[in-house]
C-alpha cells in the first residue's frame, strides 16, 4: 500500500477531495412479472432472473 512520505496540507487535501464527483446510475427498463421498472443497468439481470424485487 501507497504511504505518503510527507504530510500533506489542508488546503492540497480539500483541493484534491473536491475532483471527486458522484455519477446517478443510468437506469434501463426491465419488465418484471408484466410491469416496466426501471432499474440500474449494472442490476438488471439480477432483475429478469428473478434474483432482486422491485420495490413498489
Amino acid at each position: 500500500m501507497a504511504v505518503p512520505k510527507r504530510k500533506m496540507s489542508r488546503s492540497n487535501t480539500r483541493h484534491r477531495r473536491a475532483q471527486w464527483k458522484a455519477t446517478t446510475p443510468q437506469l434501463v427498463p426491465v419488465t418484471v412479472d408484466g410491469s416496466v421498472y426501471r432499474v440500474p443497468q449494472r442490476l438488471a439481470r439480477a432483475y429478469e432472473r428473478g434474483l432482486l424485487r422491485p420495490q413498489d
